[in-house]
């Protein structure tokens, strides 16, 4: 299962759960999902297997679109 958070921009954090929060700036801005996740794509899944977290913003996604 993952533990997912956002923030004020509505940025994406994932982490496993029970992991500690990586040092990614304040951790008071990321507020945690109400929603349990028990399953995530092979890519979020595979680099927090590597990383420890997996973090999208969401200018990516934009310019993904375009």
């Amino acid at each position: 299962m993952f533990d997912v958070y956002f923030n004020h921009k509505r940025d994406l954090l994932v982490l496993s759960r029970g992991s500690s929060m990586p040092t990614l700036g304040s951790p008071s801005k990321w507020r945690k999902s109400r929603k349990r996740v028990f399953k995530v794509s092979d890519e979020i899944k595979s680099v927090v297997q590597r990383q420890g977290y997996y973090m999208r913003k969401v200018r990516d996604t934009k310019e993904r679109t375009i």
